[in-house]
């Protein structure tokens, strides 16, 4: 396989190993794998071109591989081994695979290194991943520490690399509830096992789970802090085999939409929706009814909706629930907004600061 991707951005040569022999294991790398030969080469690689001081142990789970990824990680094991990682590999029985939340959590059981370092089978780490993730999530054993990523292909998801990389510290707490997923997207999850232990391991519903998300959230609801170390760490790929495809987006909206009302719209007694189109409708919709009585209005930008109604004809309620839509300008906090960020040139982003309203005070994004 071609490396010339990796080779733009990674140390020519491997860094100076410790011997493992039964020595504590600082750090366990993850690996669930399903059919990924075609990318395993240059994520073996990438192992291989850790600089580090740390115990390093690499756990590989291969999900009902029916490629050449068992032969690929087995020659890799052999080399890594040779060079002083501890490698456990091993492969499932069955003629199906049982998905990530599944692979994730036997490859954690396996293995014993205090802390995770969380590796995709087609992604590829930066030289020094490890050393800088560990150097942060050391101080904090209760946290789940990402990093900032690019994307291979460079011109794919472009608002969505944008957005996940330059959130803020405080962001990474009041953006959790937007389509985009957790604020440390999972390829680059590090934290100590205590954190997975305290959680209670990976949903393994299989195909089509979001058990990153599912997990992120329970982190939170236990206490759990998020941090970022703010240097690009990963080559984070996008391609249509990917498994983020597998997920249906119901099944996000659905979840994202449990959380917020669970955790900041149960606290009001009344509340604002920004945008009175088709997104800010279909969240007053799948509102439970007590959450819909507290929406006094839709505010929005549009002139061809400000002043007019919004009609719930297919309420369960006897008199039909009729919203006003309000100039944004007039929209008194608190407010959920359901505008995508990012796509108007600046204009919504400049509305909203024109209001001096605090994020994750006076509003919460769900877009």
């Amino acid at each position: 396989m071609e490396n010339s991707l990796i080779e733009e951005r990674l140390l020519k040569t491997p860094s100076n190993k410790l011997n493992i022999n039964n020595e504590h294991i600082d750090v366990a790398i993850i690996i669930p794998v399903h059919n990924a030969g075609y990318f395993l080469d240059e994520c073996f690689q990438s192992i291989e071109y850790q600089e580090h001081n740390l115990q390093v142990e690499v756990s590989i789970y291969l999900d009902c591989c029916t490629d050449n990824s068992e032969e690929i990680s087995r020659m890799w094991m052999s080399k890594l081994q040779s060079i002083g990682y501890k490698v456990l590999l091993t492969h499932s029985g069955g003629n199906e695979a049982k998905g990530c939340g599944y692979a994730k959590n036997y490859a954690i059981k396996q293995s014993s290194g205090e802390f995770l370092c969380f590796l995709d089978a087609d992604d590829v780490m930066m030289p020094f991943r490890i050393q800088k993730q560990w150097n942060l999530a050391k101080n904090y054993e209760d946290a789940i520490v990402g990093s900032c990523f690019y994307r291979d292909p460079p011109d794919s998801t472009i608002r969505y690399a944008k957005w996940a990389n330059t959130l803020n510290s405080y962001q990474l707490y009041t953006q959790i509830y937007t389509s985009n997923g957790p604020t440390v997207i999972m390829p680059t999850w590090f934290c100590h096992r205590s954190v997975v232990e305290k959680v209670g391991y990976f949903d393994e519903s299989g195909h089509g789970t979001t058990e990153d998300l599912i997990f992120f959230y329970k982190h939170l609801r236990y206490g759990g802090k998020i941090l970022r170390q703010d240097a690009e760490l990963l080559m984070y790929r996008y391609h249509p085999n990917a498994t983020t495809f597998s997920v249906n987006e119901e099944t996000i909206w659905n979840l994202r939409l449990k959380e917020i009302q669970e955790n900041i719209i149960m606290n009001w007694s009344q509340f604002t929706i920004w945008n009175g189109g088709k997104q800010g409708r279909k969240f007053y919709r799948s509102l439970t009814l007590e959450n819909q009585r507290k929406v006094v209005a839709f505010c929005d930008v549009d002139v061809k909706k400000v002043g007019k109604f919004y009609t719930y004809e297919h309420s369960a309620e006897k008199n039909k629930p009729k919203v006003p839509i309000i100039h944004f300008s007039e929209a008194k906090p608190p407010l959920v907004i359901c505008m995508k960020l990012d796509l108007t040139g600046g204009g919504f982003e400049k509305n909203l600061e024109s209001l001096m309203l605090k994020e994750g005070r006076d509003y919460y994004h769900f877009n």
